[in-house]
């Protein structure tokens, strides 16, 4: 019995949606869950768009991973998967408004609002070591 290309797709994926949650990221998956987790929230939330390519795995994912890490950290901690729970990454993109749909991306909202958004560009040239600062500066900044 052949596996079909959307489960061979889910399986090949779920070390890297792992790579997160086993961080304690909270993983969205439909556009009904973002819109519970993101609409007139108070506080903080760091939201990642996480995706398939070789910066995510490179870069993103483990300067996510160290940025927590610091004291001062957002109070909710989302991931998306873009390519996969495409209706829910489409419904966060709503919120990074003006940005252009980019994966990956990290976004900091607070009260509902983006104060720190961290484009696909922003992470190809960037080590994880240099985004996880780039993230503690804005947690620091935002989420006292």
């Amino acid at each position: 019995m052949s596996m079909s290309f959307e489960a061979f797709m889910r399986n090949s994926v779920q070390p890297m949606r792992d790579e997160l949650t086993r961080l304690g990221i909270e993983e969205l998956t439909t556009p009904e869950q973002v819109e519970e987790a993101l609409s007139n929230q108070e506080g903080t939330a760091l939201i990642v768009v996480n995706s398939v390519c070789g910066c995510a795995a490179g870069q993103c994912r483990p300067g996510v991973a160290k940025a927590p890490q610091n004291d001062v950290k957002p109070d909710r901690l989302y991931t998306v998967f873009a390519g996969q729970d495409k209706e829910a990454t489409a419904k966060a993109r709503e919120y990074f408004a003006p940005y252009p749909p980019s994966s990956p991306s990290i976004a900091l909202m607070k009260d509902g609002q983006l104060v720190h958004f961290i484009q696909r560009h922003q992470v190809e040239d960037r080590s994880a070591e240099m985004i996880a600062a780039d993230l503690i500066g804005a947690f620091n900044e935002y989420c006292k």
